[in-house]
């Protein structure tokens, strides 16, 4: 690494560590101070109040760390303008582009920690929040527990196969109790009618049901359906469907009907495994999951975005005060944010493509920052 680029990354680094811990410190004082009255009246101690904004410290950060390294990347290169440093060193034969590499740099992997962070410790923050919350309460017989699904039922529509209703399903273990009842959303003769269980659970691969009653569909069609089979245990390896699968399918179906909640987002895994159980969707789900999915694979590039916006707003001559930096931040977040919802409004109703709607801003911006450093003199 030359000279040069590690003076660039220190100056760059330091402003980002202190915006990263003064958005910090302004979001959980405000916070606190908003719900203090209700963390109290949950029986929370300072510990449990600690630990509960650790634990959604990573839902944070993914919404601050882009605004944070746009407002230190052009706080540094604002600074450097004022002191003429960023026209010596073009004038050394240093080109513009060669001195945004370290900048890229710290793009690219503020990027990959960011779809880290969002894939695998976000989507379980509020979970755990609320776990947390409740450590002092007496547990609600009626209320499931934390690896609980009560009453699921769910269509496999890839091999035609409807399961429920499920009393009990555990989400850790893929073990379900209560009433099982399996069969294909359109019965026909060749096929049993419907399979009902006590309990279900999958080992190596393979649904294994227990107390098990097999109908099949009677000649006649105004008859009840016929047993024609019962057993202790039934091992089914026609039953392809995962308990990661099963997940999925909860986690996206719920995130449906809350779609406006304020709500961690699920993880791509979950959209990937919805679309094989369901590889045709209706239409206006359809538009919802793939448009969803996008944006999932297009949030953290907005890092490098950033740095691309932030080059040649920061880099152009003149004795500029820093604090032109913070009101350009101001301006270019709010436009990103407007035409991130309006890209997303119209890629769920249909009116855009899919990747068109979730990468908008990222190519608007993106585009714009590198036309714009081209034409920097």
């Amino acid at each position: 690494m030359r000279l040069l680029d590690r003076y660039l990354l220190r100056e760059l680094l330091v402003p980002l560590g202190f915006c990263l811990w003064g958005f910090l410190l302004l979001w959980v004082s405000s916070d606190l101070f908003a719900n203090l009255g209700e963390l109290q009246k949950q029986g929370m101690v300072a510990r449990d109040i600690a630990d509960y904004y650790l634990v959604k410290l990573p839902e944070f950060l993914v919404l601050v760390l882009p605004i944070a390294l746009l407002l230190a990347m052009l706080y540094a290169l604002t600074n450097h303008a004022r002191h003429q440093e960023i026209t010596a060193i073009r004038a050394a034969g240093v080109s513009l582009w060669r001195i945004a590499v370290p900048y890229l740099g710290v793009g690219f992997l503020a990027s990959l920690a960011l779809f880290v962070v969002n894939e695998f410790w976000v989507p379980s923050t509020d979970e755990r929040a609320k776990a947390i919350s409740k450590r002092h309460q007496a547990p609600d017989p009626n209320v499931p527990g934390r690896n609980e699904y009560r009453n699921l039922f769910f269509d496999n529509t890839r091999d035609g196969r409807r399961w429920g209703v499920i009393g009990v399903y555990n989400f850790e273990t893929g073990e379900m109790s209560g009433v099982v009842g399996v069969y294909p959303i359109e019965p026909d003769d060749s096929k049993p009618w419907e399979l009902r269980a006590d309990r279900a659970r999958r080992i190596d691969g393979v649904w294994t049901f227990y107390n098990v009653v097999v109908f099949k569909a009677a000649a006649n069609p105004t008859a009840p359906p016929v047993p024609v089979l019962q057993t202790n245990v039934l091992a089914v390896p026609e039953f392809s469907e995962t308990p990661e699968e099963i997940n999925s399918e909860i986690k996206i179906r719920d995130s449906m009907t809350l779609r406006a909640a304020k709500k961690a987002d699920v993880p791509i895994k979950d959209l990937v495994n919805y679309l094989r159980l369901h590889p045709h969707p209706a239409r206006s789900d359809r538009y919802w999951l793939y448009t969803k999915l996008e944006g999932r694979l297009a949030a953290p590039w907005t890092c490098v975005v950033v740095v691309l916006i932030a080059i040649p707003f920061g880099a152009a001559g003149g004795r500029r005060n820093v604090f032109v930096g913070v009101a350009s931040s101001i301006v270019i977040c709010f436009i990103y944010f407007v035409l991130l919802q309006v890209g997303l409004a119209l890629g769920t109703s249909g009116r855009m493509p899919a990747w068109l709607a979730a990468w908008f801003p990222n190519l608007v911006f993106g585009l714009t920052g590198l036309w714009l450093t081209s034409r920097v003199r």
